[in-house]
């Protein structure tokens, strides 16, 4: 699936089965949750941490809960992503072209 079509699959669906978008405010704050949901996930599966009785694990769909509520952002803000992700390829390969390729730390 392209970015594009992500974008208005969500759009549709949010106007088909959500009734409306929620606010960007409400919305940011339903990332930051998300993304705690899956750092929880990253800690217990690679970190120290372990799971509670009973506590599922899914990488994937904390993930994809994560990109649906950044898909709703850049939808309702007008956000493309593709140009958006094109526009950052750009920028890091400007900036960071021999950066990582002569940082020490990097080597194993």
């Amino acid at each position: 699936m392209e970015i594009k079509e992500l974008q208005q699959r969500v759009d549709d669906w949010i106007h088909e089965y959500g009734v409306r978008y929620f606010s960007e405010l409400t919305n940011m704050a339903c990332l930051t949750e998300e993304v705690g949901e899956l750092a929880r996930v990253m800690a217990r599966t690679y970190g120290d941490q372990s799971f509670k009785a009973g506590e599922r694990a899914s990488l994937a769909d904390e993930m994809a809960d994560v990109l649906w509520v950044l898909v709703c952002l850049a939808n309702q803000t007008g956000v493309d992503l593709t140009e958006a992700i094109e526009a950052n390829f750009a920028k890091k390969t400007s900036r960071d072209r021999e950066r990582h390729l002569h940082n020490a730390k990097l080597r194993g």
